[in-house]
């Protein structure tokens, strides 16, 4: 009855790190879904800047024209700074996914070895998996946080640019 116990309890510590693994799911779709609309803009916006340059080939721009180029450029470059951010947000939470995978095959590396003279260096290995995945778990909030930021300050160029 005892081994039930323990087969129980290690189906418990490893849950921790499951719990963990499906909450950077939930934030690497947020950030995907993010990348996806990063990038459509980003081919919106070189599309537009295509067009307006084969026009400057056939005849001067107008004054119009020719701000609005110069806000495309200028957002094009903001725009590549957020999808790196984006991407490193990504790297963090999948990194942070395949430790928390780590994790919990250690815990079950651990329980199938039984006591010997490996179980604390077993402990301390996996603690220092969780702690990592955490790691990069505030990493890449700290990425995504930037990258909301930067997105804002994009918006309030191009509104202020309009205006």
């Amino acid at each position: 009855m005892e081994l039930d116990f323990s087969i129980v309890e290690v189906i418990q510590l490893m849950l921790a790190p499951g719990i963990m693994i499906s909450a950077c799911g939930l934030l690497l779709l947020g950030m995907n879904n993010k990348y996806s609309l990063v990038a459509g803009r980003t081919r919106l916006l070189t599309e537009e800047r295509r067009r307006l340059l084969s026009k400057a080939g056939d005849r001067d721009l107008t004054n119009e024209e020719s701000m609005r180029l110069e806000s495309i450029s200028v957002q094009l470059k903001r725009f590549i700074e957020r999808i790196k951010l984006v991407r490193n947000a990504v790297l963090s939470y999948t990194t942070a996914v395949a430790l928390f995978v780590l994790t919990s095959l250690f815990i079950g590396i651990q329980y199938i070895l039984g006591e010997n003279k490996l179980n604390n260096t077993f402990t301390f290995t996996i603690t220092i998996l969780f702690l990592l995945g955490m790691l990069s778990v505030l990493t890449g909030v700290i990425f995504a946080g930037y990258e909301t930021k930067r997105g804002f300050d994009i918006i309030h160029f191009e509104v202020k640019i309009d205006e």
